[in-house]
């Protein structure tokens, strides 16, 4: 049997009289039997194809399924990948493996590429442009894969007899074609948006790492004093900093910021800042190092963040603490068991625009506890959009085993199943 094209682009087949069989036909019985079996095939594998979400899967799957299921010798899909076929699933075939490519302009693959249209050959002795895969292979059927008027690829089913595929399977392959395409581009999209977060997911596990060893590894030891802290992210960066940096005089420099926004931009601002203020530390003291940093960030940053930041120097010998503050929340002080926020003047925040900055002291005594600590802990929620505030706060810092893991862990439970909306960064400072 001979295929020729019709005037719409439809597969014609015509007998050829040398190839008229002269057996006995089948009655119509069996006829209408073959084709309602067939159909259900069709629609059995129709159905898997459109349940497999996995590419490799799917595509062995159906070449696999077609094979056995409409009685092919070889069942075949071939993927256009640039200028080349690559084989991405193949059934039966001993002289080509999976993964092997040629050129997209070979064989009978290429000419339907080429023409966009189903080819049957019911005998590939004849065909000028065949590429044999099987020695004993005597027909095939190939057929593009389209979606959306786009070839992707080609789909092959080989037999070892001559003319071996009917009018009516060759139809159900063409339909069951176009179910392929659908299903091989809606994997392969799946499939790139998995690699896309995956890389994602790598960029911002190295990004986390880098700015993990932004913060201090361990707090200095001062004599008479204890430092601790912790720094929770909301997402896998963020904009939250602290630092130590030591100063003349065996004094130390405790810095506590916070960037505006969440994510990537928040985090690279929080870099350039951190590099900002250990560059500016040893030249002066709070209100100075918050000026410059203010108009350093004014001068060479465009952007519509803004940093809070409270930067407060310690002098041991003296036991005294001068801090100064850019739109951050008040730090809180316990002395005898009672908290109070030193009320100071706020301040505004870096980055916006041209500002003074004040200057405030005190005393430390011999048994204080300080806290500092951005907004992303006291305006914790939990489900019942209540805050943790500053009354959570307020009874750790009272408590005689205060610390950074326990404020930490109140929030926390205080959170309960809620979603983590903001960073959250705290520092303790206390006598020893």
């Amino acid at each position: 049997m001979e295929s020729n094209w019709g005037d719409h682009g439809e597969v014609v087949f015509v007998m050829p009289r040398a190839a008229l069989r002269t057996d006995i036909a089948p009655p119509p019985a069996i006829f209408q039997q073959r084709r309602v079996d067939a159909l259900m095939s069709l629609q059995k594998v129709a159905q898997e194809i459109g349940s497999i979400l996995e590419l490799d899967e799917l595509l062995n799957t159906i070449v696999h399924r077609i094979a056995v299921d409409f009685g092919c010798i070889e069942s075949s899909i071939l993927l256009i990948d640039g200028d080349q076929f690559q084989l991405a699933a193949v059934h039966g075939c001993t002289q080509s493996c999976k993964g092997e490519r040629w050129p997209v302009t070979e064989g009978l693959s290429g000419q339907v590429v080429i023409t966009g249209r189903p080819h049957y050959a019911p005998d590939v002795s004849q065909e000028l442009h065949y590429r044999a895969c099987e020695p004993n292979t005597r027909s095939e059927i190939v057929i593009p894969l389209k979606v959306r008027d786009r070839v992707i690829g080609v789909f092959n089913a080989s037999h070892h007899e001559l003319d071996a595929f009917p009018r009516a399977q060759f139809e159900m392959l063409v339909a069951l074609a176009g179910h392929l395409a659908v299903a091989i581009d809606n994997a392969r999209r799946i499939q790139s948006e998995r690699r896309e977060m995956h890389l994602v997911q790598k960029e911002q596990d190295e990004a986390r790492r880098i700015q993990q060893n932004l913060l201090p590894r361990v707090a200095p030891k001062i004599k008479g004093f204890v430092l601790e802290a912790a720094c929770v992210p909301a997402g896998a960066v963020g904009g939250d900093w602290y630092d130590y940096i030591p100063l003349p005089d065996g004094r130390w420099a405790i810095v506590l910021a916070d960037v505006s926004g969440k994510g990537m931009p928040a985090a690279l601002l929080m870099s350039s800042t951190r590099g900002i203020v250990r560059s500016i530390a040893p030249l002066g003291g709070p209100s100075h190092v918050l000026a410059r940093v203010n108009q350093m960030l004014l001068d060479d940053m465009s952007t519509e963040r803004y940093v809070t930041m409270v930067y407060s120097v310690l002098d041991p010998a003296k036991r005294t603490l001068t801090f100064s503050s850019a739109g951050h929340p008040w730090p809180l002080l316990c002395e005898k068991g009672e908290v109070r926020p030193l009320y100071t003047d706020s301040g505004t925040p870096l980055g916006l625009l041209p500002a003074e900055f004040t200057e405030h002291t005190i005393k430390l005594g011999d048994d204080f506890r300080m806290l500092f600590y951005t907004d992303g802990v006291s305006e914790t929620m939990n489900c019942e959009d209540q805050d943790f505030g500053s009354s959570g706060m307020l009874e750790i810092l009272r408590g005689s085993d205060c610390s950074v893991p326990g404020l930490i862990k109140a929030m926390n439970e205080f959170r309960g199943l809620c979603a983590v909306r903001d960073d959250a960064t705290a520092i303790l400072l206390r006598s020893a």
